[in-house]
């Protein structure tokens, strides 16, 4: 059986690293891209310079989490960047 989790090489600010996501996250992620007229890159990069601590893939999965949650709840998107935390009662949040 093939694992879920894909394994992408993407250049974040000239440097390349690997990102393991599965692929519902990685679809999620460049629809989000695309949608605000981002490269994947640029807003891998954004994700990775808001986050506080964790890894890179956990990131990424809060964010497109987030994305989604705020466009069913009707609040619209949030935009990555060091104000990025998951919502308050996330039962995904770290703190």
């Amino acid at each position: 059986m093939k694992s879920p989790v894909v394994k992408r090489s993407i250049v974040i600010a000239g440097h390349k690293t690997s990102v393991s996501l599965e692929d519902a996250f990685w679809r999620g992620l460049k629809e989000i891209a695309s949608s605000r007229n981002m490269t994947l890159s640029d807003l891998v990069a954004s994700i990775d310079g808001g986050r506080r601590q964790g890894n890179l893939s956990s990131a990424i999965r809060l964010f497109v989490l987030d994305h989604y949650r705020s466009q069913a709840s009707g609040n619209g998107p949030r935009e990555p960047g060091p104000t990025f935390t998951p919502p308050p009662h996330s039962p995904l949040r770290t703190e």
